[in-house]
């Protein structure tokens, strides 16, 4: 029998991160014929145009961000922004609720997906519409940080019933956790955490970018939690881009021995990259109080790396960078996205997770997994030093070590699995078959 054809809202949090991956997975949907409507801040568009695959069956909905007092005129997603004021942008799209319901009243789809939008799934009750709450972070991270508690110690260890697992905050980072969760929305009385609750409990099930084969006790620890199916996507890759890799960084990495160069998304880091004698590509914003990259450099910094360094002051093709075969080393904050990117490539990992999930993911990858090692921080202050930064790169790059053989070993376990023929499709083909299960 043939399945039906789904149609589908997507709603995901105005974050670029956010916006990218339902795309990702609207691509795969619309690959099996599936019409996906996506709403998204009008501006933006212009940026997701290129990772739209499919425009004759994606269809953006661009809609206005309502205006908040103490937000930015103009803002429309979290870039526009810094992070205290996320709540307000949070509050401009909870009072986009009568121009998504019109929307769904007017496009009659079967799903609408949705992450921070916590009155989505009653709204979609209301209309007949099935609500998955498509989390883009993972199992182990919702199953950990999901949860209202009255105290900050509480948040230390993993919640009661949660699976066996290394993955523990420390005393710093259950500090920013506690606050983060337990902070006011704006214009509510509602917690963030509260917020996200809701949103699980309210929704008719939940999914995930993941793999059973990874995290079924995570995945089974949260349907027992929230009384709702969990439904997997599997690894959900990004398609690879069709533009190539810009030549003068071509150039640059050709000169280097295979697997011998750190790659890094962020700075803080490029004295202890000095310290390691290898070749370096850091890739960062400059910071702010300053216009450029070399005016926040420590002093003779470029003379002493010369031409084994490059520090670039902007956006770069991260995965084919990651893919080149110069690139040995990923020094990464630990967003789940750019995890993926890594562990389908030979790069190994070290971690430096800075904020939310990012901190749980690092404890997973390089405790559950022991696929990365992490920076040694302070538990009191969450303070590293550059030569932290040079002991983990040397675990992980230097032959002879031994947690830098097991970590390449359980990487290239991994890698394998994640590029086996065919375990995409049978994933977002189970996907769509476990939707279409919730229609009938």
């Amino acid at each position: 029998m043939d399945q039906k054809s789904l149609r589908i809202v997507m709603n995901p949090w105005f974050a670029m991160g956010h916006l990218t991956t339902f795309l990702h997975l609207s691509n795969k949907l619309a690959d099996r014929g599936h019409t996906i409507f996506f709403i998204l801040p009008n501006k933006t568009q212009s940026k997701l145009g290129q990772f739209n695959l499919h425009p004759d069956l994606i269809k953006f909905v661009p809609i206005t961000v309502p205006t908040v007092e103490g937000l930015p005129h103009g803002t429309e997603t979290t870039s526009d922004v810094p992070f205290p004021k996320y709540s307000l942008l949070r509050h401009a799209m909870d009072l986009t609720e009568p121009t998504i319901k019109s929307l769904l009243q007017e496009l009659n789809p079967d799903f609408v997906f949705f992450d921070f939008t916590q009155w989505l799934p009653s709204l979609a009750r209301r209309l007949g519409i099935k609500s998955i709450h498509y989390c883009i972070i993972s199992p182990f991270a919702v199953g950990y940080l999901f949860r209202d508690e009255s105290t900050m110690d509480a948040l230390m260890e993993p919640p009661i019933g949660y699976p066996t697992s290394e993955i523990r905050l420390y005393t710093h980072e259950a500090r920013v956790i506690y606050h983060i969760n337990n902070e006011k929305e704006f214009g509510s009385d509602m917690t963030f955490v509260q917020r996200m609750l809701m949103a699980a409990y309210e929704c008719d099930a939940m999914g995930f970018k993941t793999c059973r084969e990874m995290e079924r006790a995570y995945c089974e620890f949260l349907e027992k939690k929230f009384k709702k199916p969990v439904i997997l996507a599997g690894p959900v890759l990004a398609e690879q881009p069709n533009l190539p890799l810009d030549a003068k960084w071509v150039k640059w990495l050709d000169q280097f021995e295979s697997k011998s160069v750190i790659y890094c998304a962020f700075g803080k880091l490029v004295l202890g990259f000095e310290l390691t004698g290898l070749p370096f590509f850091v890739a960062l914003k400059p910071p702010t109080g300053v216009e450029t990259i070399e005016e926040a450099l420590p002093e003779g910094f470029i003379e002493r790396t010369g031409k084994r360094g490059v520090v670039h002051g902007g956006w770069v093709q991260q995965q084919l960078i990651l893919s080149h075969p110069s690139v040995g080393c990923f020094v990464t904050h630990c967003g789940w996205g750019s995890l993926s990117e890594a562990m389908v490539n030979e790069c190994q990992l070290v971690l430096i997770p800075h904020v939310g999930d990012q901190l749980l993911n690092a404890r997973f990858m390089g405790g559950d997994l022991r696929v990365g090692v992490e920076v040694e921080k302070g538990d009191e202050d969450g303070l590293f030093t550059k030569d932290g930064v040079v002991k983990a790169v040397r675990l992980v790059m230097e032959d002879d070590s031994e947690i830098g053989k097991e970590v390449r070993k359980n990487h290239a376990k991994w890698r394998d699995f994640f590029l086996t023929e065919g375990l995409e499709n049978s994933y977002i083909d189970d996907f769509v078959q476990k939707l279409q299960s919730m229609l009938e």
